[in-house]
């Protein structure tokens, strides 16, 4: 290590972490120096098959309790992947210990509560932001200049996405993202934030002035005082006559894509979250054109693939990677990116009024 690089702490041993530790490891300017659980050993057993995978120079310290790890003046930042019920209070203190926080999503269990959260990150000067990686992707920068291309494109009126995974009898059982208490907005949260986000990124970041939206199945295993979502869909619709739906489930094949229509073309990205193994980071424009002649009707596909040399599994140029490394490197600068905690803080804002509608019988919620 050098006197750059960020040290990281992780607050928890869940499996996201794995990934995770091997992105600080690619990232050229952070490392891992510690491990907290509620238990000591099963912090060592995670330290120890990370280091196997994805070594650092010097082991990281294992901790039997999150307030030991906190209290480690070794520690300049904490990547916090617990269940969102209990995030309130480790981001805040986190942040009274002075820590920088990477936290997963959900943010929150409430905008009350992520408001305070943020609060309390701004009084004590450490820079939050949350762990949606495609944010760092290199595909946002040409994706945004093909949605400014008024020729190719034109003017953008529709966002249309879906992110789900086939869950099994025994996710619904016993997953944490089942429990109310733990993961109160279920699919919703777990991969409707990802769905949200795109769409306030593709507009800018501006605010749906309405938004609905719709439980299509639900679930309430033992253990859990209220149902959750496990499948639901959403419409946003923004100035300019733009609209957004999307669609999340538990209970559908893994799929992840986003269709971007405009008036002029339309953006096909089949892999928006996480891009497919192997592959290239790209997508599709296409300008398909109707064509009549007499008796002829014929749909003409004039499509173009754009690619951009990424790959995925922690390559050191993924977008996981570059999170980390983003991040590093704002701490490094010695100020604080605002945009960062006030994106996370819109999406949270969007997805609660979705769901207050679903809960609501879908009734129209303003913002």
């Amino acid at each position: 290590m050098t006197d750059t690089t960020l040290r990281w702490g992780i607050l928890s041993t869940a499996n996201i972490a794995r990934k995770n530790w091997k992105a600080i490891r690619n990232s050229g300017n952070s490392a891992v120096v510690a491990v907290a659980s509620r238990d000591a050993a099963r912090s060592r057993k995670f330290i120890d098959e990370c280091q196997t995978e994805a070594p650092f120079p010097t082991t990281p310290k294992a901790y039997g309790t999150y307030d030991e790890l906190l209290a480690d003046r070794e520690v300049d930042a904490v990547y916090i992947p617990l269940p969102t019920g209990l995030r309130k209070e480790w981001v805040i203190k986190a942040a009274i210990a002075g820590k920088h926080i990477i936290c997963e999503k959900p943010c929150a269990a409430s905008m009350a509560e992520l408001t305070e959260m943020l609060d309390v990150c701004r009084q004590q000067r450490v820079q939050f932001m949350d762990g949606v990686m495609f944010m760092h992707s290199q595909r946002l920068n040409a994706l945004r200049d093909t949605f400014n291309d008024a020729e190719q494109f034109g003017q953008m009126r529709r966002i249309h996405s879906s992110f789900s995974f086939l869950a099994d009898d025994n996710f619904f059982a016993s997953n944490i993202r089942a429990n109310s208490v733990l993961e109160p907005y279920g699919c919703l949260g777990d991969l409707g934030w990802y769905c949200i986000r795109f769409a306030l990124w593709a507009r800018n970041e501006q605010l749906p002035r309405r938004v609905t939206g719709r439980i299509l199945s639900e679930v309430t295993p033992p253990g859990s005082p209220a149902a959750v979502p496990t499948e639901f869909s959403g419409e946003l619709f923004f100035d300019d006559e733009v609209s957004c739906g999307f669609y999340c489930s538990f209970r559908a094949h893994d799929e992840q894509w986003i269709t971007v229509s405009g008036t002029k073309g339309y953006v096909r990205i089949a892999d928006f979250v996480l891009p497919f193994f192997g592959n290239e980071i790209g997508f599709d424009l296409n300008n398909a054109k109707f064509n009549v002649a007499g008796c002829d009707f014929n749909m003409e596909e004039r499509r173009r693939r754009l690619t951009i040399p990424e790959y995925s599994n922690s390559h050191p140029t993924s977008q996981e990677t570059n999170l980390f490394r983003d991040f590093a490197k704002q701490i490094a600068l010695g100020k604080k990116n605002e945009i960062w905690p006030t994106l996370a803080f819109k999406t949270q804002q969007v997805m609660t009024a979705c769901y207050d509608s679903a809960r609501a019988g879908s009734k129209t919620v303003e913002l």
